[in-house]
């Protein structure tokens, strides 16, 4: 299984987008607060989001109340600063992988306390970034792919 984890994401489409990508991949999705939205089950349903109850969802207060509550072993940072390529690295099952809020990215202090674990998505220099959720399904399933795809459906329905 991987880990996403959004530090204080702001936009809820972002955040359903990528619920989606998690649960067609079996990912659970980590949400620390503050939120720019609402989850509770009368906003999920408002939403329409029907697939929510493939997610598995765990709200925090902080960052510090994920880290008390999870023991992390490997972890990739996404930011546009960081040193080296997404591909560059190793995705290990159970895997955590750490995205900011949209307007800012992760906080300058967590990305230089583990520069090691800082990856970026390639992209052109004039562009300021892709889209949070762009970036989580990118990352997603290059870790993934990195793992054969397991317990995912590889195969289609298409007869030749």
């Amino acid at each position: 299984m991987l880990n996403v984890v959004l530090l204080a994401p702001e936009i809820p489409q972002n955040t359903g987008n990528i619920a989606r990508t998690c649960a067609a991949t079996g990912s659970k999705l980590h949400l620390i607060k503050p939120l720019g939205f609402d989850v509770s089950d009368s906003a999920v349903k408002r939403a329409g989001l029907d697939y929510w109850h493939l997610v598995e969802v765990q709200v925090y207060e902080s960052l510090e109340d994920f880290f008390e509550k999870n023991q992390v072993e490997q972890k990739r940072l996404f930011s546009t600063k960081a040193p080296r390529s997404y591909v560059e690295a190793d995705y290990a099952d159970n895997c955590y992988l750490f995205f900011g809020r949209e307007t800012k990215g992760l906080p300058e202090d967590f990305l230089e306390a583990n520069f090691e674990d800082c990856v970026r998505i390639p992209m052109r220099q004039e562009a300021r970034s892709l889209n949070l959720s762009n970036s989580v399904a990118v990352a997603v399933f290059e870790a993934l792919r990195q793992q054969e795809f397991p317990r995912l459906q590889d195969y289609g329905k298409m007869k030749i």
